[in-house]
Order: C-alpha cells, then sequence, then structure tokens
C-alpha cells in the first residue's frame, strides 16, 4: 500500500513538473465533457489551442484576474481574505459561494473530476500546492488562459476568440475579454455570443474592475 501512494506521489509531482514547461495536451474537464457526451450519445468536439503568453492579449489576463482573482499576485493558492468573507456571508444567509483561485481552478481543471466531495477537495488542495510550488505565477495564468472551458467544446481563449469574435486571442479588446470573463461561473449556461442581461451587467463590473486594477500595466509584473 505505501509503494502504491508513493507511486501515485511521484507520478503526481513529475506530472505537474512536466507541466511547467508543456501544453497540456488534454485536460481532465476536456475528457469528462467528452464522457458525458459519448455516455448520451451526443456528438461533442473538443476545440482547444494552446497559445503561448506573448500570443495572448494582456486584456485577457487582467479581465480573468478581476472576474475571479484580484488577489492572485498575492497569495500561495488560497485566498484565505476570499475564503473568510465567503463563510461570513454564508452565516449570515447568503447562498455559500465559491472562493476558489485561478491556481485551484488549474490545478481541478487539468488534474481532476467534477463533485464536491472531500477527498476531490483535499486532491485539489495538493494540487494546487504543489502548482504554486513549482511553476511561476506567469505560468499559472498562462495555462489557465488556454485551458478555461468558455463554452460548449470551446477550451481557451485563443478557440474562444476565433468562435466568438473571428480574432485570435492577441487581438481581443478589453469589452471582449470581459465578456468572456463573464460567462466564467457557468460557460455551458451563460453565452458569450448571446449574452444574457446578467452576463452584460457582469462584464461591465468586471470593465471597472479591471481600470481599478490600473489596466494592463497590473499584468506587467508577470
Amino acid at each position: 500500500m505505501l509503494q502504491v501512494l508513493a507511486l501515485i506521489f511521484g507520478v503526481s509531482i513529475l506530472a505537474t513538473l512536466a507541466l511547467r514547461w508543456i501544453a497540456p495536451p488534454m485536460t481532465a474537464v476536456m475528457l469528462e465533457r467528452r464522457v458525458d457526451a459519448w455516455r448520451s450519445s451526443r456528438p461533442y468536439r473538443v476545440d482547444y489551442q494552446w497559445v503561448r503568453w506573448n500570443q495572448i492579449s494582456p486584456q485577457a489576463a487582467l479581465a480573468v484576474i478581476a472576474a475571479e482573482d484580484q488577489n492572485f499576485p498575492t497569495h500561495h493558492g488560497f485566498d484565505l481574505e476570499s475564503i473568510q468573507k465567503a463563510l461570513a456571508e454564508h452565516e449570515h444567509g447568503r447562498r455559500l459561494r465559491g472562493a476558489s483561485t485561478i491556481s485551484q481552478q488549474v490545478a481541478k481543471n487539468v488534474f481532476l473530476w467534477s463533485g464536491r466531495s472531500l477527498v476531490r477537495k483535499g486532491l485539489e488542495a495538493y494540487f494546487t500546492v504543489l502548482i504554486e510550488l513549482t511553476w511561476s505565477k506567469h505560468r499559472i495564468l498562462e495555462v489557465y488562459l488556454n485551458i478555461i472551458e468558455l463554452g460548449d467544446g470551446v477550451f481557451g481563449v485563443e478557440a474562444a476568440g476565433r468562435r466568438y469574435f473571428q480574432k485570435r486571442a492577441v487581438q481581443l479588446g478589453a469589452g471582449e475579454t470581459a465578456l468572456l470573463a463573464a460567462v466564467l461561473p457557468n460557460p455551458l449556461l451563460l453565452k458569450a455570443d448571446r449574452p444574457s442581461a446578467y452576463v452584460e451587467e457582469r462584464r461591465a463590473w468586471i470593465l471597472q474592475q479591471m481600470e481599478m486594477l490600473g489596466g494592463t500595466a497590473f499584468v506587467k509584473r508577470f
């Protein structure tokens, strides 16, 4: 048993180290979506096009940070301030909201299955720590922008830019990247190509946050 655990531990470390330099050929989320489609006999195609950091608009990096994780530059994988705020709101009767950082989302999207079990949450924490220890913030953000789900079968800002705006990721402007970031809470329900009033409202809020963070100068540190 100890040998099996040691093997799993070693493989997880090697896989994480490898992805510091290698583009993921597929993520756990992509595989899960394929399996779900196969089980329901539904046609499904993954649109995933990896691009390097310098081929992605700085506006895209700024938009996802503004929308998802404004403490990304300073935390070490877990935003304790956001977690405490979410728990306090829950104690006052509000629905418990997620407080996942970009690092946590990379960990679960690349390596893990969907769900809220304690085992999965524990593995998410483990991979988040591994990623933060072995990758730079620059690499975490580069991977995130390439693998995030932005529609049914659409993964990454390059594929999304081509699909929704007929533009490459490097050509996307603030309004377009804010719209993509606006659908991140539920990219299978919220549509970048047919934005609801909620998505438009969220895009306007994200644009405000992008400006308050100081514009693209905020992401030049990565």
